[in-house]
């Protein structure tokens, strides 16, 4: 029971959940549209339908023209509304914006092409619509309405009950006892039907409202466990929602996973509340709606599960849950525990709350350096990370995974939590099963490329949406080893 009302506790404080993300739901883009590079942000409106604010900068000088549309995953462009030309920023040659409305619920991705004399290019960047808020009504507007609303319903009994006791009499001529009767009649089933008509109207808004509710994002529910197998920690997780597991036509709501990165599922652990020791695992899917994973030599303790998943429709999220992970067996349990995967890696570190440093200590006297430390909510931002050899230069970094680094960003309180790439803060399966439904000009993008700076350096952009204190895990691959090192920011209030 108490494990039960804990993660009660735990989703209902989570604002909202996507792909990669907790309580951030800006998107980030960087890439090439053609011959162009271009930086997107797009956010998303919270409510659907709703207005996504997106903007685009191109650094070429030679841009003409820049176009955004959102586009349904399932509409493709030939259901999609036209074209919005991006509007030049005053004070900023090379940032254009727009507004979008997101009409329905699901995965939709933003076309934003570009123009020039260079010739043309389109990127494809995919973004979840999703209700993660309720818009609410002031109290005093609230109190405003329902005076108004009153003196409306008074004047229209007026009106109907003068109407039938003096509407045929002569002017000046006194109604008698029998008009001013049915003209009181007149009164009584007018406010009935009246009242029936505003009762009506309630329960049609009390639907739609309903309706609405029934599609605020949640992320699919999930259980997970430890249990010893061999001499190992096993940890098993089962998506047992509802929606999920339901296979009655209109009743399953998510199509099948999609491998992003060739992993089914991309699994973090954050030990609470030092967040001290955290893991990027890769489980092994049993069946449909099973996952084993080995855990590495992770410290016991209270573990957040962070996994994220990407569908076929391109829709993705982050399942979560809280788990305890015991001391590892002293005796071999019977089973056979599953192979670790090759791009598994952990890391344990400091409890957050030390002093910052900009430079973490990684492995063979190899050292990463944050560049830049000084941070704002709600301001993008670029977190530039350099990697030294043990002499000191730049170390050769290698893909992983296909890109030149991972970071994982987690606020102390668990608010915030974001999966990120160089590329930026979008599922790249997602990109990819979007991009297969765009037009044959649209190409797919070599992920490895994105933001590769000479001199073992990689920057992830990222917005930070809440002030406090935040701890950032950066990993890359140097020597084919996953390196990770850890770094603590202190996020200055919006100005």
């Amino acid at each position: 029971m108490k494990r039960t009302l804990a993660r009660l506790a735990f989703l209902i404080a989570i604002p909202f959940a996507t792909w990669g993300h907790i309580g951030a739901s800006t998107v980030f883009y960087h890439g090439n549209a053609g011959p162009y590079a271009i930086d997107v942000i797009v956010r998303p409106p919270g409510v659907v339908p709703g207005r996504a604010e997106v903007t685009v900068r191109v650094e070429s000088p030679d841009v003409g023209r820049v176009t955004v549309q959102p586009v349904r995953w399932d509409a493709g462009t030939k259901g999609a509304p036209a074209p919005d030309l991006a509007q030049p920023v005053r004070g900023d040659a090379t940032l254009r914006s727009a507004e979008l409305w997101l009409m329905d619920f699901g995965s939709y991705s933003i076309h934003v092409a570009v123009e020039g004399t260079s010739g043309s290019g389109k990127a494809v960047v995919p973004v979840m619509s999703v209700a993660t808020r309720r818009l609410g009504i002031d109290r005093g507007l609230g109190v405003l309405f329902a005076g108004l609303g009153l003196l409306l319903f008074v004047g229209a009994l007026t009106i109907l009950g003068a109407a039938a006791r003096e509407a045929v009499l002569p002017p000046g001529e006194v109604p008698d006892a029998a008009r001013r009767a049915r003209g009181r009649r007149v009164i009584a089933g007018s406010a009935l039907v009246l009242a029936l008509v505003l009762a009506g109207g309630r329960a049609w808004w009390n639907s739609v409202d309903a309706r609405y509710r029934a599609n605020m994002f949640r992320p699919l529910h999930i259980t997970t466990g430890v249990r010893s197998v061999a001499s190992q920690r096993v940890l098993h997780l089962a998506i047992d929602d509802p929606r999920w597991l339901a296979q009655e036509p209109g009743r399953n709501r998510f199509s099948p996973l999609v491998p992003d990165h060739g992993k089914l599922m991309h699994m973090f652990l954050v030990r609470e509340p030092a967040l001290d020791a955290f893991a990027h695992l890769h489980p092994l899917r049993l069946d449909p709606n099973t996952f084993d994973v080995r855990l590495p030599p992770l410290p016991a303790g209270r573990y957040v599960v962070y996994a994220d998943v990407t569908h076929e429709s391109g829709y993705a999220q982050t399942l979560t849950d809280r788990v305890d992970v015991p001391e590892a067996p002293s005796t071999a349990a019977p089973g056979a525990a599953p192979e670790p995967d090759p791009d598994d890696s952990f890391h344990v570190a400091a409890a957050l709350g030390g002093a910052a440093s900009p430079a973490a200590p990684l492995a063979d006297g190899i050292v990463m350096v944050w560049q830049q430390q000084e941070v704002v909510a709600g301001q993008p931002a670029s977190l530039t990370f350099q990697v030294r050899g043990s002499d000191g230069r730049p170390a050769a970094l290698e893909p992983y995974m296909g890109m030149l680094g991972h970071m994982a960003v987690r606020r102390d309180d668990g608010s915030v939590f974001a999966h990120i790439h160089p590329a930026g803060s979008f599922s790249m399966a997602a990109q990819q099963v979007l991009e297969r439904g765009a037009d044959a000009t649209t190409k797919p993008v070599d992920h490895s490329e994105h933001a590769a700076v000479a001199g073992g350096t990689v920057s992830f952009p990222f917005e930070f949406p809440q002030d406090g204190r935040y701890r950032l895990w950066v990993q890359v691959k140097v020597g084919d080893r996953i390196l990770t090192a850890a770094f603590d920011a202190d996020v200055a209030p919006k100005r």
